[in-house]
């Protein structure tokens, strides 16, 4: 009998027969598999993006640092000399000045590297084989998105908690880090008390004012209309005196240790050594909501200033904002929304089919940023110069660029 024909069969190793088992007995390996090669994507464009964002950021950050240094020099040597080092005061002066500049700066270096990532994967046409893999846009820019959201809310941190309290030295310059150096004074008007604070300059290091004078709108009593004096010391609230302002050495009115204190509608106003014995001869203490940094600050006070103070400021009876502050209170809430609007008009550029070059990508930022901001700063100065209500100036860019905004990416969300 002819022997029957044997058939070879290979055999298969035991790496073989586990992916095998696994192909055919978990129908939803495939979804595994696409989910983990999804994970790969994300973090390889995630990994991309914030490099660039940090390359962006430390270059400007450095070249703004490098060229103050070199123009200040001497002022750090001798600031050195006094609080231990070069070092450490380059990093204590120019620390707050690095978070200011990624306020500023933060929603178009967030625009520049998702337009970069994005740009640079058509480059190598890695974001072809992204789309033959059946990839859509709206998957390849949520990692983009989510990681935009992060630096937003790292910004939103950096200005409402580390600029405030680094108000002081943002104030202050290279030539008069100490705060020795007079400061031109501009007046102010103490709503609740109705007097005119005004002064020559101001003494950041002191809390002083020099040749401060105090005036009324009309003539009170034997005060008469102005309080002056050599020089006066903010002093804050304690549990026995009010805040408020120690005048030293007070020229007008003459006869001031012989006077009763002043007081409008049962407040006092301005306090003697008559009858408060903690003040000197030729003393005089003038109580005031103002304090120093309200008054000696100017526009820094309110740049520098988180959301709550500025909400402070404007409860605070003894000021008097006007329309600017109240759109820069709504502006402040609306910061976050108009920083994610920015990004998501920039990035249907990005995923344009024609956009492989780098710098051109980096160009059409610029230019979306500055017509971005041009349209923002229009409706806020409306709003400052009372054409319009401070709430709509601040929200006014939000109604035009969310329908801009809609249209240009209804690609991103096929």
């Amino acid at each position: 009998m002819r022997r029957a024909r044997r058939t070879y069969r290979p055999k298969y190793d035991s790496q073989a027969r586990a992916q095998r088992a696994r192909a055919v007995d978990i129908p939803c390996y495939g979804k595994l598999r696409n989910g983990f090669l999804m994970q790969l994507i994300d973090q390889y464009l995630l990994k991309r993006f914030f490099r660039t964002l940090l390359v962006c950021f430390v270059s400007a950050a450095g070249l703004y640092v490098v060229i103050d240094v070199f123009t200040n020099v001497e002022e750090f040597i001798a600031l050195g000399e006094s609080q231990g080092g070069l070092g450490r005061a380059i990093v204590d002066y120019y620390g707050p000045r690095v978070a200011m500049i990624f306020d500023r700066a933060g929603p178009f270096l967030v625009l520049l590297a998702a337009m970069f990532t994005i740009t640079w994967l058509h480059r190598t046409n890695e974001l072809t084989a992204l789309f033959a893999a059946g990839v859509s846009p709206r998957r390849i820019a949520q990692p983009l998105i989510g990681a935009a959201l992060v630096v937003i809310v790292v910004g939103l941190v950096n200005r409402e908690w580390i600029i405030p309290h680094c108000r002081d030295r943002l104030s202050r310059d290279a030539r008069d880090w100490r705060g020795e150096q007079g400061r031109p004074l501009f007046p102010r008007y103490d709503n609740r008390t109705g007097m005119l604070l005004n002064g020559h300059l101001a003494f950041a290091g002191e809390q002083r004012v020099s040749d401060p004078r105090f005036s009324f709108e009309s003539p009170r009593d034997e005060f008469g209309r102005h309080v002056t004096a050599e020089k006066a010391y903010y002093r804050p609230a304690t549990a026995d005196r009010p805040g408020g302002y120690l005048l030293d050495r007070v020229r007008e009115p003459e006869n001031i240790d012989r006077l009763a204190s002043l007081e409008i509608a049962e407040r006092p106003v301005v306090l003697t050594p008559r009858d408060y014995p903690w003040l000197e001869k030729h003393q005089c203490f003038v109580v005031s909501d103002v304090d120093f940094e309200q008054l000696a600050g100017g526009a820094s006070w309110r740049q520098f200033s988180s959301t709550w103070q500025l909400v402070q400021g404007l409860r605070n009876p003894s000021l008097d904002f006007g329309a600017d502050v109240r759109v820069e209170i709504h502006s402040r809430l609306v910061r976050p929304l108009l920083d994610l609007l920015l990004l998501l008009l920039g990035l249907p550029l990005a995923f344009n089919a024609d956009q492989r070059n780098v710098f051109l990508a980096a160009g059409k930022g610029v230019l979306l940023t500055l017509g971005f901001i041009l349209v923002v700063l229009a409706c806020q100065g409306m709003g400052a110069g009372y054409w319009v209500r401070p709430s709509f100036a601040a929200w006014a860019p939000v109604f035009i660029f969310v329908p801009l905004t809609v249209y240009l990416t209804d690609p991103l969300r096929q």
